[in-house]
């Protein structure tokens, strides 16, 4: 039973603390589940985080249930998304309720804003840990370029390619590539 409260609290703080989405919070996610609790080590996530991004739906519920499950089984995947969700849900019914009534104040404005700084910085972050993943060899030069072709086809008005594309257009090229 202990071990569910360690899940639950997991994400329940990741998930209240993470502010912008789900990306926001891998880095939350991940210092709970590689730092504090030791539940893998930060390649295993690496390595959880590709498959889940690769996949369809909302990353801090897959990852929540993928993680809970390898921690605790079924229980433990239930516990996951509703440390995931729950929280959330009910701090987002209160908080959309102070937002309306008192948006336009300035320190509200100002909070916002702040926030937006911290997420930044934090996906920032993300990428530097993760760029350790990639082997300075060949393989780690072509993933390199798949990231930095993707980066550009997905940013670029022109090109207008949809994330999915992406994803799929990096897995064929990691396929042929990166063996």
């Amino acid at each position: 039973m202990s071990v569910l409260w360690d899940i639950f609290i997991a994400f329940t703080r990741a998930n209240l603390l993470g502010y912008g989405g789900g990306p926001s919070v891998i880095p939350l996610i991940e210092a709970e589940v590689v730092d504090t609790y030791h539940w893998m080590t930060a390649s295993e996530f690496a390595d959880t985080l590709a498959i889940g991004n690769a996949l369809p739906g909302p990353i801090a519920t897959k990852l929540a249930a993928y993680i809970g499950y390898q921690v605790a089984g079924v229980p433990g995947a239930v516990v996951g998304v509703l440390g995931t969700v729950l929280p959330t849900a009910i701090l987002m019914v209160v908080l959309a309720v102070m937002l309306l009534r008192f948006r336009d104040a300035p320190l509200i404005q100002g909070a916002i804003k702040g926030a937006k700084a911290v997420v930044w910085v934090l996906f920032l972050l993300l990428v530097f840990d993760y760029m350790s993943f990639v082997r300075p060899d060949r393989s780690g030069w072509v993933a390199t370029a798949i990231a930095v072709a993707t980066l550009t086809a997905i940013h670029i008005q022109m090109f207008k390619v949809h994330q999915a594309v992406a994803i799929a257009a990096g897995i064929v090229l990691g396929a042929l590539f990166l063996r």
